[in-house]
């Protein structure tokens, strides 16, 4: 363990630990859109700026990024100096640029006093601010099924030749995981529609309520050892059963002691 100071406040964390865990620890508000615990940090959005200095460093300071800053002894942190809240104000201008119809972005820059962006707006532009978490968890679960395709301006996520991608599952754990909201699905009775492809939704055998693709109850079953009878129950049923042999279990144990 070594101890760092963080606003003023001397704390002990993990020496390699990114600073970003720390701050979120200490309940410190940083944004951190392309931020997700699942997967390793990417330091994508610069939002998780933070500054940084030690007492034999002569005043001077720098500006990293805390989801990939590692802890190291007699690190002086600050997380909201006027310098760094310039930072996020700049890079919020430059978002609301891009994406100007994004509820999120919007809610975020106005947090930082930044109402109206200064630059050329981007009238057409979507919104996703390439943060790589949906890629980076689709990687993660071992589907590969979506990337960054493009360079510049014309940069974006999408699956290889923007066609339905044979490797998705419907999984959605891109799309709920997405900070912006910008990758659309829709569910449908039995069917899930997500990047152009159709989905068979399994459907409850006991209350007929929807559960989960077809195709991630097959890679579920096949590569993490669960039985696909498993995925025919939904979670609510199973937490119903789960009640109620507890109840007799219960029940058996105090009949068995009396």
């Amino acid at each position: 363990m070594v101890n760092i100071t963080i606003n003023g406040k001397i704390v002990q964390a993990e020496e390699g630990e990114m600073l970003l865990s720390v701050i979120r620890r200490l309940k410190i508000d940083v944004p951190a859109l392309c931020h997700h615990e699942a997967v390793e940090p990417l330091g994508a959005c610069r939002l998780c700026m933070v500054e940084i200095t030690k007492e034999d460093w002569n005043g001077w300071s720098k500006f990293v990024t805390s989801c990939l800053y590692p802890v190291e002894p007699d690190l002086i942190v600050l997380t909201h100096s006027d310098q760094v809240n310039e930072i996020r104000r700049t890079i919020m201008d430059l978002y609301l640029a891009r994406h100007p119809n994004s509820p999120e972005i919007q809610k975020l820059a106005e947090e930082y006093g930044v109402l109206k962006t200064s630059y050329e707006v981007q009238v057409d532009g979507d919104n996703c601010i390439l943060c790589g978490i949906c890629t980076r968890i689709c990687d993660a679960m071992g589907f590969h099924a979506i990337s960054l395709v493009g360079r510049g301006h014309g940069k974006t996520v999408a699956p290889p030749l923007d066609e339905p991608p044979p490797d998705c599952t419907g999984c959605l754990s891109c799309a709920l995981n997405c900070p912006t909201n910008f990758i659309e699905f829709s569910d449908q009775g039995n069917k899930r529609t997500i990047w152009k492809k159709d989905f068979e939704m399994l459907a409850c055998v006991k209350c007929g309520a929807t559960t989960i693709t077809r195709e991630f109850a097959e890679f579920l079953s096949r590569n993490r050892d669960i039985p696909f009878e498993y995925f025919e129950t939904c979670d609510a049923c199973h937490r119903k059963e789960t009640s109620l042999s507890m109840g007799r279990i219960a029940a058996w144990t105090k009949e068995a002691q009396s």
